[in-house]
């Protein structure tokens, strides 16, 4: 499994991003504190976007040139 900058596995990333969208969609919450939970989706979504990265060039290099390998 991939692990993003911070070391967190993609799947928590995933779990921690579905959190924070739920209590956005709330519409429960102080206007300062959604603007946290934005940035904080952005960082998270960012970390995941670098580990889903790694991924494919890991996959890339481990292949034949130009084709990803596939999971076993």
């Amino acid at each position: 499994m991939a692990e993003s900058m911070a070391g967190e596995p993609l799947d928590e990333l995933t779990e921690r991003l579905e959190r924070i969208a739920a209590e956005l969609r709330s519409g429960e919450l102080a206007p300062e504190r959604a603007a946290a939970l934005v940035d904080e989706c952005a960082r998270l979504a960012a970390d995941a976007g670098a580990a889903l990265d790694r991924d494919v060039r890991a996959a890339d290099a481990a292949g034949p040139a130009g084709q990803l390998a596939l999971e076993q």
